[in-house]
């Protein structure tokens, strides 16, 4: 039989890797690391054997001229290994990843892309790095596309999410299934959207996305230049009542919420909830544990990590 034994969420940083040393709020960036740990513990504890690893991507494995709204790895996936992530490929549940296709296909739910060979970047292996550290499990990525307008609507995620649960279930091995929603919370990246840029640094940005499928790294001095000079805009309001409604169960109650007024809220990079809220439909909207939220202007974004145990019952 197969199961859906834990969740997590989590943020992600690259300056985390790469700023350390220069990180400020350091008892603040250690609380949260201390909390991806406990979070770690926990997935080891639950002992899966295959974890469904959603996440963004950064225009590093996803360009404009193809960007689906979900895509799902059933085959090769290699990481990009960007400032200091893990790179190379990484081990893929083929035969669970090419069920659940199926599934969401052939049930009329979703077609979703797919992809045989897949690249992630620290949208995803962010969380490789630092929540399957030393865990002997292989991964079925999910991408869903959060920063390139049209995104997915929250109420899409939200139905992805219970379909995507639906197909683990019916899958006829045995599997304890973890799930990872990586990304978020409240962060705004100084990245235009791609239809209306104004400005050099704009107009530079939505060119890389464009043609950075064949030589991306020629692009990646300046693109770090222009993250490295903006400023945080952090939004602990959006964040608390956001992890308040994991805690009771209740982030389906946002999905009424549209793309423009997360942006309005909490800046761009909030889309990244979209991989929370997925996470939290396939664990059934069960209650979460709030294991950390710490506000870093250093990685310019409100910090976070829960965990989704659906053994503990439905009390928050």
């Amino acid at each position: 039989m197969t199961e859906i034994v834990l969740g997590v969420g989590a943020s992600h940083s690259t300056l985390m890797n790469t700023h350390w040393e220069e990180t400020f709020h350091r008892d603040r960036a250690e609380r949260f690391r201390d909390a991806l740990g406990a979070a770690r513990d926990a997935l080891a504890a639950a002992r899966p054997d295959t974890v469904v690893l959603v996440g963004s991507n950064h225009f590093r494995g996803f360009w404009l001229d193809l960007i689906p709204a979900f895509t799902l790895g059933v085959g090769e996936c290699v990481a990009n290994g960007e400032s200091g992530t893990p790179g190379g490929p990484q081990p893929v549940d083929v035969e669970l990843a090419r069920h659940i296709a199926d599934s969401l296909v052939e049930s009329g739910r979703f077609d979703i892309a797919f992809s045989a060979r897949l690249r992630i970047d620290h949208g995803q292996s962010h969380a490789i790095q630092y929540l399957l550290d030393g865990l002997d499990v292989e991964i079925v990525p999910l991408v869903v596309n959060m920063f390139a307008p049209p995104l997915p609507t929250l109420e899409r995620c939200e139905r992805l999410g219970a379909a995507v649960r639906d197909a683990v279930l019916a899958f006829p091995g045995d599997r304890r299934v973890a799930v990872i929603g990586s990304g978020g919370l409240s962060h705004r990246l100084p990245w235009p959207d791609w239809r209306d840029p104004h400005g050099d640094d704009e107009e530079f940005m939505v060119g890389a996305w464009l043609d950075g499928r064949e030589n991306s790294r020629a692009y990646d001095a300046r693109r770090r230049e222009i993250i490295r000079a903006a400023e945080a805009a952090i939004s602990p309001g959006f964040d608390e009542e956001f992890l308040t409604r994991l805690e009771h169960g209740e982030l389906r109650r946002l999905t009424s919420l549209s793309t423009a007024e997360i942006e309005e809220a909490a800046g761009n990079g909030a889309q990244e909830v979209r991989s929370w809220l997925l996470m939290a439909a396939l664990l059934d909207h069960a209650p979460g544990r709030r294991l950390a939220y710490e506000q870093l202007p250093e990685w310019l974004t409100g910090m976070a990590v829960a965990v989704v145990d659906p053994a503990r019952g439905t009390e928050p």
